[in-house]
């Protein structure tokens, strides 16, 4: 359904893979943001469910067509300026987003895992953000912020697997505490008995169908409301 797209960042070039309703009517827009192992097939996978619920949808590539690689000790996680360089990559998202013809309205910011880390601190780096679902983010990161400016009206949903601690976890509480403080609002919801990667279809072993249904209607709602 999709197909891959250029875009400028910061005086040089991006790509992402973008899928437009078919319907073709103006849309509200999704930033898809991937996990560790990048432009996978499951992330353009979302991509194109965004699409067929009729959003605009685009999964920047950050890791530019190179291979998938994850971290092997848990302090190479995402630091504070790897953080400020990627939500600068997301809010360029943002913008040509904004400009294309199909869009309408403001955004919102779906991640998974790392991704979920990212689209979560994206929206208070950009007005266009409005709304962000982040599954199963893998937080603290190192350095993360006490305070989420540009949260003010709007609207943070996570979905905790009970494998990371459910929404119990210590980030994702300084995260919801961060974002009410700003004047946003923060859902947290359980998926009990999952573990985390459990809306990855790809992977079996981890996916859970009826925490994936469910969070997915709620990813959908959240959007639908805030985004129009």
């Amino acid at each position: 359904m999709g197909e891959m797209v250029t875009y400028r960042v910061d005086g040089g070039n991006a790509a992402g893979y973008l899928a437009i309703p078919s319907t073709g009517a103006a849309s509200p827009a999704i930033i898809v943001i991937q996990d560790w192992w990048g432009l996978a097939p499951h992330v353009r996978a979302v991509v194109d469910r965004f699409a067929e619920a009729g959003f605009v949808a685009l999964a920047p590539d950050f890791r530019h067509g190179g291979p998938a690689s994850k971290p092997s000790e848990p302090r190479q996680m995402l630091n504070s300026a790897q953080m400020d360089e990627a939500a600068a990559d997301i809010a360029a998202a943002a913008e040509y987003l904004a400009g294309r013809d199909e869009v309408t309205g403001k955004a919102g910011c779906a991640g998974f895992c790392a991704g979920a880390s990212l689209a979560l601190w994206a929206a208070s780096r950009t007005e266009r953000i409005v709304a962000t679902a982040a599954f199963y983010p893998r937080l603290p990161w190192e350095g993360m912020r006490a305070e989420w400016p540009n949260y003010a009206g709007k609207a943070a949903l996570i979905h905790c697997s009970e494998a990371d601690g459910t929404s119990a976890d210590p980030g994702v509480q300084a995260v919801r505490q961060a974002v009410e403080r700003a004047g946003g609002t923060c859902q947290l919801h359980d998926y009990p008995g999952t573990e985390h990667a459990f809306f990855n279809e790809d992977r079996p072993e981890k996916f859970d169908q009826r925490a994936a249904s469910s969070a997915w209607a709620r990813t959908l709602e959240l959007f639908r409301a805030k985004l129009g």
